[in-house]
């Protein structure tokens, strides 16, 4: 197929596009005409998944393509099976999905793909076998570095530490929470840091609040809650800095639904926290199924594009066995720029 060397812009809030050794496909407008794009969130919902939803979206349709957003009932493999088999029918042109299960979901992208569907995941993988490459936030040493050292430096270097997570099948979370660990035993600095427990709030607040609590009542000595889960930060903020504790926070959470749990003082539960633009998320997500419908790239190691003013990206190997393109590294969300990035998203 003839690469399209035009680029269109687009604006992008916060974004550090990742520079490519070779040659890199350009997008020219109307990429993705006479196509359709599906993405699939992990639940309906869920406002970080939305706003990967919209930033998709608005990239779809600015290539002159037709977008198909699915937002399941619940955060369920099961729920999004459903969906999958749906969009087979259809016979779209591209699947994204941000993957509730790991595993649950092959057989159904793996019939995707064989009806030439091209598949990727975002946010949260599938394996291998089920995708073509993955759009990830950030590298998974990187986040797990950056929250390891939130962790250290909230709680003095020493005493108990919980993390309440998403569900625990959550392909992000747990590399996330595996990278942790392993700083934590490969290195001596974190050696009077205890981790108590890894709860999981199911990604429903409800449950989240629950599980906070719960980790309160076993815990008398802990320090801090780590929760890299945009739902389940949000739901941990409000307990403990309405509630009678000395515990704080950190993770990955928007800014517009931290915002006023973010503060250096004791009237606040969490001294800062990290995440990425999840608008940005998705539409490198919905210019990587572009490549791949317009057969630009395949999703193997080394297969180079540019996505709008975005930059250019590289597929790189991932973790798994299979590939990913990374978006960027985590941003850190402060008292000094918590305001104004509550107003972004």
């Amino acid at each position: 197929m003839k690469k399209k060397i035009i680029s269109v812009v687009l604006c992008a809030a916060m974004t550090a596009g990742l520079s490519a050794g070779t040659a890199t496909v350009a997008f020219a407008e109307g990429t993705a005409e006479g196509k359709t794009f599906a993405i699939i969130t992990k639940s309906a919902g869920n406002p970080y998944n939305e706003k990967e939803a919209e930033g998709f979206q608005e990239v779809i349709e600015a290539e002159g393509g037709t977008v198909i957003v699915k937002h399941p009932e619940t955060a369920t493999a099961d729920a999004q099976i459903s969906v999958i088999q749906s969009l087979i029918s259809q016979d779209v042109d591209a699947i994204a999905i941000a993957g509730n299960d790991i595993n649950s979901l092959q057989a159904s992208l793996e019939d995707a793909m064989a009806e030439g569907i091209k598949v990727s995941s975002l946010d949260a993988s599938v394996n291998p076998d089920s995708r073509l490459t993955h759009v990830n936030q950030a590298g998974v040493q990187e986040i797990g570095q950056a929250l390891m050292d939130a962790v250290y430096d909230i709680a003095g270097g020493e005493g108990d530490w919980a993390i309440l997570s998403a569900t625990s099948q959550a392909t992000n979370q747990n590399a996330w929470i595996d990278s942790m660990k392993a700083i934590m035993e490969e290195d001596e600095k974190y050696s009077k840091l205890n981790l108590v427990e890894v709860a999981y709030g199911d990604d429903e607040p409800q449950k989240s609040t629950d599980q906070t609590l719960a980790l309160l009542e076993k815990y008398p000595d802990l320090k801090v809650v780590c929760a890299p889960t945009t739902v389940g930060i949000a739901a941990a903020a409000k307990v403990l800095q309405d509630g009678d504790t000395d515990v704080k926070l950190t993770g990955l959470g928007l800014p517009s639904e931290m915002s006023e749990y973010i503060g250096d003082d004791d009237a606040h539960s969490c001294p800062y926290m990290f995440l990425w633009n999840p608008v940005d998320v998705g539409r490198l997500s919905a210019y990587t199924s572009i490549a791949l419908a317009n057969e630009e790239i395949t999703g193997a190691e080394g297969d180079t594009f540019t996505a709008g003013d975005m930059g250019d990206y590289e597929v790189v190997a991932a973790g798994d066995g299979g590939t990913e393109i990374i978006l960027g590294a985590p941003f850190k969300f402060d008292p000094s720029n918590i305001e104004e990035w509550k107003e972004i998203y």
